[in-house]
């Protein structure tokens, strides 16, 4: 996402954003963000016009779905402090979400081997319809022999 609509979405000027990276440059590695080569920038140039007073200036800088996380950490404004908070709480939702699941594949191992002797034909048809056929299944009916007409 380039560095005008997020300044916007951020509630802040695209001066103040491109600011905040300079001065925080170690946190947007390549990976984060870049800023759009001489050619890319002409080609925006001729998508969105200039105006008769000039326009932008400068190339702009675009960023990944991490770089946009960070911004949040490097912009000041409310909405950027608001983000910020979501994102945490997204990554401790994520958290207990993967923790549950392993909880629950602990716990299915763990009635498999309690319970083992006495459903072992249930757990092995159980894996057996997990495991795709290893040939073609056999047609069904009634056949001639001869080539299906049209």
């Amino acid at each position: 996402m380039l560095d005008a609509p997020l300044a916007e979405l951020y509630g802040v000027e695209t001066k103040v954003l491109n600011r905040a990276v300079r001065r925080n440059l170690e946190c947007f590695p390549e990976d984060f963000m870049f800023q759009v080569t001489a050619a890319e920038f002409r080609n925006l140039r001729f998508q969105f016009g200039t105006s008769s007073w000039g326009g932008r200036r400068f190339r702009p800088y675009a960023f990944t779905e991490q770089g946009v996380a960070m911004l949040s950490s490097v912009l000041r404004s409310e909405r950027a402090v608001r983000v910020n908070i979501a994102i945490m709480r997204a990554f401790v939702k994520l958290r207990e979400m993967l923790a549950s699941h392993a909880d629950l594949a602990r716990k299915l191992a763990e009635m498999e081997r309690k319970y083992d002797a006495q459903f072992k034909v249930i757990f092995d048809a159980i894996r057996e319809l997990m495991t795709p056929p290893a040939e073609p299944h056999r047609r069904i009916g009634f056949t001639t022999g001869e080539p299906k007409r049209r």
